[in-house]
């Protein structure tokens, strides 16, 4: 599923009042509950506690400033995803040590687990890139960093594809 399949203009933040990874769990929840008017009432507080619950587990840091928390929902009928470039880097036990500055936020719909896990490594992809990771850093504002995460990708050539 591509990025912009998970993410709408109005889930992608700047924060600078962010000082642990609490905070930034209770802001990515409140993002995913974008639209309000399709999420039912206290849908923010049912992501960050799913968010918070699978961040007890183990670090959803994956290195490189970069972190992908998850959870799943109940009531979610599809995937949906928030993006937050912290303009403060947060520690989030990453196994690198690095604090993260990137995070990418996913709710994922209770029965989705074939789904779930392809779109956690789809996304640990698009992360993998240092110049998309690069990029991300060097935007300035929330409008660049959604022209980046939006923007259609190339299509991955395999072996044997002709150049």
């Amino acid at each position: 599923m591509p990025m912009r399949d998970l993410l709408s203009a109005e889930r992608v933040a700047i924060l600078s009042d962010v000082a642990e990874r609490g905070d930034v769990l209770d802001a990515a929840a409140r993002l995913l509950s974008q639209p309000a008017d399709a999420s039912p009432t206290g849908m923010a507080e049912t992501i960050a506690s799913s968010l918070q619950a699978r961040e007890r587990l183990a670090s959803t840091a994956i290195g490189h400033g970069v972190a992908i928390p998850h959870g799943r929902i109940a009531t979610l009928e599809e995937s949906r995803g928030a993006f937050l470039k912290l303009t403060t880097p947060v520690a989030f036990g990453a196994s690198d040590g690095i604090p993260v500055d990137l995070v990418l936020a996913l709710a994922v719909p209770e029965h989705y687990i074939q789904q779930h896990l392809q779109q956690l490594a789809e996304l640990a992809e698009h992360f993998a890139d240092a110049d998309f990771r690069d990029r991300l850093r060097d935007a300035g504002d929330v409008e660049s960093l959604r022209a980046i995460l939006l923007e259609p990708r190339p299509a991955r050539r395999s072996i044997g594809d002709p150049v």
